[in-house]
This record gives structure tokens, C-alpha cells and sequence, in this order.
């Protein structure tokens, strides 16, 4: 994605985001003790079954919520979660995830070369944008974009969701429930793109990046 091209993205995303309400990370702990066996009681998930929320951006973690609840997002598990939760539940709930600090883990050395260059530079021979345009070089995210933080994510995850993005992008591949609906058109273009190898070097890159 070249520079001008991203600027005219981030802005637009900056302008459709909603306000919502406030968050209050103490409120949001004590909501968070039901979201715990999946997530972690600081937000570090206990594998990748099921994604690291600490330290992710608060409007991408109210937007996500409010998705869920929609159905604009489809997973069963989380429609339930979400579904008697109000916008100011919402908002500390995502207050209190984006206050405490990811862990994550390393990287694969057989596969940090790869996973580095295809995260800062992308693959300019197939197209492929490089993550860190969107999703800054440590994997910090740009929460004022509600692009998402990605350092420190289990690879596990994060394959799982690239793949489903990439199907999504391809219509031979057809799309998956959790992913055909999501306003990820911009992932699914970039996803679609990917071959199972940088796939799996992107996802092993990430988990070793520290915000």
C-alpha cells in the first residue's frame, strides 16, 4: 500500500468510526471475570485457541464487541457473551484489556527472516501490502484507525484468522461464517494474496514482536 493510498484509508476509518462511550478499566476487570477461561484474567489467552486481548486498541476491541452483538461478526460463543452487554460494558470491558500488557512468545527462527520481510516490506512481487503500514512496525496497532495491535499474538491465531481472511478474498476458497461479514475487505485483498508458507512466517514473526 503506498503512502497516499494509506493516508486516504486511515482517514476515512478515523471519520466512520462511532463514538462510543468512555471506558473505565476497573469496572471492565470486574466484567472481564467471565470472559477469563478464554481469554486470561490479564488478557493473555492460555493458547491460541482463542485470541491475547491485552494490550489491543480500546476502539478496535468496542468495535469487534458491538460486531458480535450486531451480528455484523458471526460467532456463536461470543453473540452469547455480548449479547446482554451494554455500550458502556462494552467500552470498559475494552478500557480494561487495552491497560494491561501482551505477553507473547518467539519467533521460529527458520522462519523470523521471512516473517520480518514480508511484515515491514511485504512481497512486492505478488502485491502483497506490508503489515506494518497498517499495524505499525512493533505491532502496536492504530487504535484512532481501529487497525488492530498484532504483537505478541499467538501464531496459531493469527494463521487461523489470515487464512479465513484469505478465503473470504477468494471466492474458489469460499468464505468462512466468522470472516464473511466482517468489514475486513482490506485483509481479505491482502490475505488473498498470501501462500500458505508466508502465512505461517508472518503469524510466527508476530508472535515474537514486543509493543
Amino acid at each position: 500500500m503506498n503512502k497516499l493510498k494509506f493516508a486516504v484509508v486511515m482517514f476515512a476509518a478515523i471519520l466512520a468510526a462511532p463514538a462510543m462511550a468512555a471506558g473505565d478499566a476497573a469496572a471492565g476487570e470486574k466484567k472481564a471475570a467471565v470472559c477469563a477461561a478464554c481469554h486470561g484474567q490479564d488478557g493473555n489467552s492460555p493458547g491460541g485457541d482463542f485470541p491475547s486481548l491485552a494490550g489491543q486498541g480500546e476502539k478496535y476491541l468496542t468495535k469487534q464487541l458491538v460486531g458480535y452483538k450486531s451480528g455484523a461478526r458471526a460467532n456463536p460463543i461470543m453473540q452469547g457473551q455480548v449479547a446482554g452487554l451494554s455500550e458502556q460494558d462494552m467500552a470498559d470491558l475494552a478500557a480494561f484489556y487495552a491497560s494491561k500488557t501482551v505477553k507473547g512468545g518467539s519467533a521460529k527462527a527458520d522462519l523470523v527472516a521471512q516473517g520480518e520481510r514480508l511484515y515491514r516490506g511485504g512481497n512486492p512481487a505478488t502485491g502483497v501490502a506490508a503489515c506494518a503500514g497498517c499495524h505499525g512496525p512493533a505491532g502496536q496497532g492504530i487504535d484512532a484507525a481501529g487497525f488492530p495491535a498484532l504483537a505478541g499474538q499467538h501464531a496459531s491465531y493469527t494463521e487461523l484468522q489470515l487464512r479465513a481472511f484469505r478465503a473470504a478474498g477468494r471466492e474458489d476458497l469460499g468464505a468462512p461464517s466468522y470472516r464473511r461479514n466482517d468489514d475486513g475487505s482490506m485483509m481479505q485483498s491482502v490475505a488473498a494474496k498470501l501462500s500458505d508458507t508466508e502465512i505461517r512466517a508472518i503469524a510466527s514473526y508476530i508472535f515474537g514482536l514486543s509493543k
